[in-house]
């Protein structure tokens, strides 16, 4: 029989510390719940003591799901395990998650403190996390850069102090998969309670090596393996949840482990998260990517023709990408949507339906088929965009290969007022943002713009995403449109509303 490998998803608050993928506490609920529908075991809901946004966003996520433990991280320290007990102590099953750094590095340059004083604040932090809940975890930072036998003596020590897991984190993805199965085979051997505790890792990928290096660690007994969607975190990111999930699945009678994912929820899942963080898939991802499934070379055709299992050792199926596409039209029915809607796994109430059919009905006046893309578009457009400070209603722009420099005129709702204008660029998208800007009174820089098409086809509607940045404030935002110029202006917008949210919620903090 297969041996239990848990699965800690840390994509709200590792993954949420990648440059760009900050979420808000709604878009954290919608994802939690659907880590609870891909059949995650601990969700790993933030950093409660980071700021009041954050302890917020960790309460409601506790609120939210039932069936999944609720993790908060905190420091070894007394007042972030109460404040992190705080936010999750309503959930049904919650979880303390308290770490210290370990190796010679960490303990001289960042904190400051003699090996004993780390190993005192250690016991201190798990013992109190443990009078709070009997479910306590402790990561030791740094551990594949700690010496051995310390690390040994850390975790001992965590164990009897109540600890129920314990992490032992590559936290800067400098560990090789043979010698990180060697320190989890050595912890599992030295550690004498070793076997009152599940032993985790916490890899990640600066070297590519996060998900060789969990599933490394995995062979060698450690049972908890701690991921992302996506692979999304710090720096080069974590080790990847489809990665490691499909490893295991894919290679049965190699690792004789299994998870309790659902496996064909990980392509929604992932597809989701991309859409809330506005960050593509890249096509050459593995499992997930837009390439993964594709074969363009003719003998390749040919295997795959012959049998599927010549060049593919997983079906698109069983991470829940479609084998066969319903095409949505202009002559569709509400009931056909509404189907569609349940299988990308949104549940909407009836009016946010009638929306998004109507805005269905509209593209479908203007482009031959409607894609799952353009579907899940619209949904996140029409029903899930934060509301609107500033709305565009009308925009149009001139511009070619003439001697006039591009222009724009906007015309668009700033808290429910009409405004106009009109403004010059160096090229289209850049005359509508000038508009825009003149209008708001905001000009941001803008840091990066990115287009991509939703669909194949001519008549594709394109996704425009930007990041843009106001001094030390930034904000992403995200438009899609048949008209690119018209997405772009839509993105900018929406940039500026969730800065402008941001700030309201600043001042509501400060009163």
């Amino acid at each position: 029989m297969s041996e239990r490998v848990y699965i800690f998803d840390t994509t709200l608050r590792d993954g949420e510390q990648s440059p760009g993928a900050t979420m808000t506490p709604q878009e954290k609920v919608r994802m939690a719940r659907q880590l609870e529908t891909l059949g995650v075991d601990i969700i790993e809901a933030g950093f409660p003591a980071a700021s009041d946004g954050d302890f917020e966003s960790v309460r409601m996520i506790a609120a939210a799901v039932k069936n999944v433990q609720v993790a908060a991280l905190c420091r070894a320290l007394t007042s972030d395990i109460d404040r992190g007990f705080a936010a999750i102590k309503d959930a049904v099953n919650p979880r303390i998650h308290t770490f210290i750094a370990t190796s010679e590095l960490h303990m001289k340059h960042k904190l400051g403190k003699a090996p004993h004083e780390v190993m005192d604040m250690a016991k201190a932090a798990v013992s109190h996390a443990a009078s709070l809940t009997k479910n306590v975890e402790f990561s030791a930072e740094d551990a594949s850069r700690s010496e051995p036998e310390f690390l040994a003596a850390m975790c001992e020590l965590a164990i009897e102090a109540g600890a129920t897991t314990v992490n032992i984190p590559d936290t800067v993805g400098y560990a090789q998969p043979a010698e990180f199965a060697e320190l989890i085979r050595f912890l599992l051997g030295r550690v004498k309670n070793s076997r009152k505790a599940v032993f985790a890792v916490h890899c990640h990928n600066d070297l590519g090596l996060a998900a060789a290096n969990t599933l490394a660690a995995l062979a060698a007994g450690a049972r908890q393996a701690e991921v992302t969607l996506s692979g999304i975190g710090e720096r080069a990111g974590n080790a990847a949840l489809e990665q490691v999930v499909m490893a295991l699945r894919t290679r049965p009678n190699y690792y004789n482990l299994e998870t309790g994912i659902d496996s064909e929820q990980i392509y929604p899942s992932c597809r989701l998260l991309s859409r809330v963080i506005g960050m593509p898939i890249p096509p050459y991802q593995s499992i997930i990517g837009r390439n993964a499934f594709a074969h363009e070379s003719g003998i390749h055709q040919h295997g795959m023709l012959k049998d599927r299992r010549t060049y593919e050792i997983m079906t698109p199926q069983s991470i829940g990408r479609a084998g066969t596409e319903m095409v949505l039209g202009k002559h569709s029915g509400r009931h056909a949507l509404k189907a569609k809607i349940e299988q990308l796994n949104y549940r909407l109430a009836d009016d946010q339906i009638d929306a998004v059919f109507e805005a269905v009905k509209e593209l479908a006046d203007r482009k031959k088929q409607i894609y799952d893309e353009d579907v899940e578009s619209l949904i996140l457009e029409k029903i899930f965009r934060i509301p609107d400070k500033y709305r565009l209603k009308y925009l149009t722009v001139l511009s070619g290969n003439i001697e006039m420099s591009p222009s724009a005129a906007v015309l668009m709702e700033i808290d429910g007022v009409e405004v106009k204008t009109s403004a010059f660029g160096v090229g289209p998208v850049d005359a509508a943002f000038h508009a825009i800007s003149d209008l708001t009174g905001k000009k941001p820089e803008l840091d990066s713009y990115m287009v991509n098409a939703i669909t194949g086809g001519a008549d594709a509607q394109g996704e425009v995403t930007v990041r843009i940045r106001d001094g030390q404030k930034t904000s992403v935002g995200r438009g899609s449109h048949d008209d690119i110029i018209v997405a772009s202006a839509l993105a900018y917008l929406n940039a500026l509303n969730r800065m402008a949210k941001k700030e309201e919620e600043r001042e509501c903090a400060a009163l």
